[in-house]
């Protein structure tokens, strides 16, 4: 895969010429020892130095942004930072990622393909093959492994979506988390994606809260930049000379749609032309602009994808206002993003700062159902909500307490010209982002275009020749893979404008869509199941395979598979070739099936009886007993103090989804929240008194399918005090949130206590029991007789 060999160049020389990292440890070789310091010369070890002039890297990595909607690429979403970026230097037109975002993060850490670093899907559908495990091998060594000892500081902000799911508690392991990854810091959060106004926050390893609430004005976005901006200018007082990576991953524009509060309305009216009329301007602008060749085709809309005007008016309505939303949240990361950049110019040192500006790890995602839906994690639990549903939140779409995203068709048109939307690695729609580079003291051309047929595991080799780093064989003891990537600094000559593309192969394969590019054919098979069917599966033997020239078809719009079946017959064996060598075997189809946390190995797996204590919060449900779904018994003896207690016993999940058990009022309460649609409240008849107390909530399912209504007994000492029936139940998992003790961090799962930050319970909690299995008909005496022996 790797067609020309990683490392200098005579435009970039070598500075660290190693084939084993780290550096053997200093033995001092001038030191004379005598018996006294006056009869000694020392020897001091040099501090690790970067060459003189080794430039800055600021890499940019947006979320779920398709070709087609920044304004630098032709779209009607404006991105003044991107546009200024590109006016300072290139833009890529034919620059690939892997059609998902886990997958295309490892794949652009580690310059291999996202198989042979075993994320051949995202890290909560992680199944034990080597290409799929999502454990990055340490025969894998990131940029930051290796940037480092070249005498970097590196720092990393936002989005981490590649620490394995059952590896994200406190008891780590963190062996694969960003700071034991070659970064000496990072701020953001470790899942595929987080709450704008109520974010899980992780601080190199430690779970930390949000320095403030949305009614104060928070936004995640900000905050990171915020915070970016800091450890730019602390690190650069302290050591001016030192370079910086600073890996600044926002989650936007990644589902929950939430713009900040004061940017809401910005788009307001602009996007009541609709999917198709959107996909036809925007391709004129980008003919127009040249951003695409002249002749490219506007590919058709898939008949599974409806028409605008087939909506009713009020549908259309709710489907503005998406796009508008949507709008919104992408320009203010933009906005966000100039603030990083303006951070390296207020300190002399753009010109001298690479910054590579990747417009989305995938294209616009059409997870959100062919209505859109005010809660992104119902739809990818398998279910969708009715345009009825969807409709009862128009005035609050994108507010906090909602989890929005759009509908199928702004997806589509989100990756003008190409077909279809993230997932599909067979078409470009799925795998083909813009991407700019602006290296100003080694960049000469302003504004210019490149179209030479790149991939996101180009990156790494390239940082390593712009730098002068050796493709080294081993780091930290580790014998290294090959990297795969081929660098793309050859492209930053003007006179290599035109040159063909150092890349001759590359496959692609997601969720059992594939394809397969050489010389400058495509071969692409769309495999059953459509993006927003988050469950099922299909048959590979109704496959179709398609066949594109994109020399001359920049946009897969000619199938010319009927007209060259040899050509075709061969690139499909190249596939099953690139597959066997990069572990992409076996191909599978599943998505909300494999997010069942029990396929992973865990700490709690076979374990009847789990007792949490207080201080137990932030534990995030990948790495947390199965709660969801699955019978079990909560028992929490409690002491409340004279004139009551109020707060949080225990709760999983938040706003998006989730349980709660608290005092409300004095009274025992369960609430459930499905999706934010439906709510589910269990409330004892009396206050508790002051004293000694048990509290058991008896969740039993009606069947273990996935979904399934259950039935909910609140006990209080023993004697039934409420039950309620919950019709539709989480199938799968609550989202990206935690498990809590004592207070629900993050966001509510009750909006009713919304305005009591995390409300802390008042009295005396001594632990929470879960008991797995359906309880007994003795359950209420022997819990009480459990919290005695507890107390």
């Amino acid at each position: 895969m790797n067609d020309q060999p990683t490392g200098p160049s005579e435009a970039f020389p070598l500075h660290l010429d190693r084939y084993h990292l780290p550096e053997p440890e200093w033995d001092f070789p001038n030191v004379r020892i005598g018996a006294y310091a006056t009869e000694s010369e020392p020897d001091f070890p040099p501090p690790r130095q970067a060459p003189e002039g080794s430039p800055n890297i600021l890499l940019v990595l947006l979320d779920d942004v398709g070709f087609g909607w920044p304004s630098v690429s032709g779209g009607l979403v404006r991105m003044p930072t991107a546009e200024r970026l590109h006016a300072r230097g290139l833009f890529y037109n034919q620059f690939h990622t892997t059609a998902l975002c886990s997958p295309t993060r490892a794949a652009l850490l580690t310059g291999r393909n996202h198989h042979t670093v075993a994320t051949g899907v995202i890290q909560e559908m992680a199944t034990g093959y080597p290409g799929y495990c999502g454990i990055i091998p340490k025969s894998c060594a990131t940029m930051a492994d290796l940037l480092k000892h070249a005498g970097y500081a590196c720092g990393w902000w936002g989005k981490n979506h590649n620490v394995p799911d059952n590896q994200t508690s406190a008891a780590g392991p963190f062996d694969n988390w960003p700071t034991n990854q070659g970064f000496d810091y990072f701020y953001g959060f470790i899942s595929g994606e987080t709450d704008q106004f109520y974010p899980s926050l992780i601080r190199n390893t430690t779970p930390v809260e949000p320095p403030a609430r949305p009614e104060d004005g928070y936004h995640l976005t900000t905050d990171l930049a915020d915070d970016a901006i800091a450890w730019i200018r602390s690190q650069k007082a302290i050591a001016p000379d030192r370079p910086l990576l600073t890996y600044f991953a926002p989650g936007a524009a990644h589902a929950p749609h939430q713009p900040p509060l004061d940017w809401r309305g910005r788009n307001q009216g602009r996007f009541d032309l609709g999917w198709d009329e959107y996909r036809r301007v925007v391709h004129e602008n980008q003919l127009r602009m040249g951003i695409i060749p002249e002749g490219s085709g506007l590919t058709e809309r898939p008949d599974e994808i409806p028409s605008w005007d087939s909506q009713a008016p009020e549908h259309r309505a709710l489907f503005a206002r998406q796009a508008e939303n949507f709008a919104d949240f992408l320009e203010a990361t933009d906005h966000e993003v100039g603030r990083v950049v303006d951070a390296f110019e207020e300190i002399g040192e753009l010109d001298n700062t690479i910054v590579i500006y990747i417009l989305g790890d995938n294209g616009s995602s059409g997870e959100g159902s062919l209505v859109g839906t005010p809660n992104e994690i119902m739809s990818l639990n398998g279910q969708q909500p009715t345009v009825d549903e969807a409709l009862g939140f128009l005035d609050r779409w994108g507010m906090p307490g909602t989890s929005p995203h759009y509908a199928v068709g702004w997806a589509h048109a989100g990756d003008t010209p190409f077909q279809w939307t993230k997932q599909i690695a067979s078409h470009f729609g799925g795998t083909r982002n813009g991407m700019i580079v602006s290296w100003p003291e080694h960049i000469a051309e302003r504004g210019g275009l490149r179209t030479q047929f790149h991939h996101v595991i180009d990156i790494v080799p390239t940082l390593l020749e712009v730098v002068g780093v050796r493709e080294p064989t081993s780091v930290n003891g580790y014998v290294q893979k090959p990297v795969e990537g081929t660098s793309l600094a050859y492209t930053f000559d003007t006179g290599n404008a035109a040159e063909p593309s150092r890349r001759q192969t590359q496959y692609f394969e997601m969720l059992g869509n594939r394809a397969i590019y050489h010389d400058g054919w495509i071969a692409s098979c769309r495999h059953g199941r459509l993006p927003w069917e988050t469950s099922g599966t299909y048959s590979f033997d109704d496959d179709t395979w398609e066949l594109y020239d994109i020399t001359r078809d920049y946009s897969q719009s000619v199938d010319l598979a009927d007209q060259e079946p040899d050509r075709l017959r061969d690139l499909q064996d190249r596939f099953m070739a690139e597959a066997a060598k990069y572990d992409v075997l076996p191909i599978d189809d599943r998505f909300a099936e494999r997010l069942d946390t029990t396929l992973r190995p865990n700490y709690f797996a076979g374990r009847q009886r789990v007792v949490f204590h207080p201080g137990m919060v932030r534990l995030p449900e990948g790495s947390a007993p199965k709660m969801i779904g699955v019978p079990h018994t909560i028992t929490v003896p409690v002491v409340i103090p004279d004139g009551g207690a109020e707060g949080v016993l225990c709760a999983l999940g938040g706003d998006a989804a989730g349980f709660s058990l608290f005092l409300w009022e004095g009274r025992a309460r369960y609430h459930y929240n499905y999706f934010g649609i439906e709510r589910y409240d269990a409330v004892s008849a009396s206050p508790l008194t002051p004293g000694s107390h048990t509290v058991v909530v008896e969740f039993t399912p009606d069947a273990p399918q996935p979904g399934s209504p259950a039935t909910v007994v609140l006990r209080v000492d023993g004697a039934e005090a409420a039950r309620t029936r919950i019709e539709r139940q989480v199938p799968m998992r609550c989202g990206t949130e935690t498990f809590d003790v004592g207070m629900d961090c993050v966001s509510p799962v009750c909006d009713e206590y919304a305005d009591r930050g995390l409300f802390p319970f008042t009295g005396t909690l001594t632990s929470v029991t879960f008991d797995f299995g359906a309880p007994d008909a003795t359950t209420g005496m022997d819990r009480l007789k459990l919290a005695t022996r507890m107390d």
